[in-house]
């Protein structure tokens, strides 16, 4: 995949956790004003990522990125911070809202 392999890794993770949007009484993508706040803790690492590889403390292959780059990290790096905790989102919003139905079943 060389260059693609990043980008196609964060689409690959995205598909992966995208359809629990569809179980129901998750309603992670469909509120745009709640997922941004749960996003806003990754605003912090994003900021130590640009000041660690700055630094050069770590770096990012060029054989492995597309190229283009903002605030000195890879456009990858940066939707990294968007994905991964969507996804994480939407796993943990599926399974909560699976342990409220049980719960209801039960009583």
């Amino acid at each position: 995949m060389g260059e693609w392999t990043y980008l196609v890794i964060l689409l690959a993770t995205f598909a992966a956790a995208a359809w629990l949007e569809a179980w129901p009484g998750v309603r992670v993508l469909r509120n745009p004003r709640r997922l941004g706040v749960a996003l806003l803790p990754g605003i912090v690492f994003l900021l130590w990522d640009i000041v660690v590889a700055e630094r050069g403390w770590w770096s990012f292959s060029d054989d492995l990125t597309l190229g283009p780059q903002m605030w000195g990290l890879p456009l990858e790096e940066i939707a990294f911070f968007l994905v991964v905790p969507t996804c994480a989102i939407l796993g943990y919003e599926a399974v909560s809202a699976t342990l409220d139905r049980l719960r209801e079943r039960r009583s």
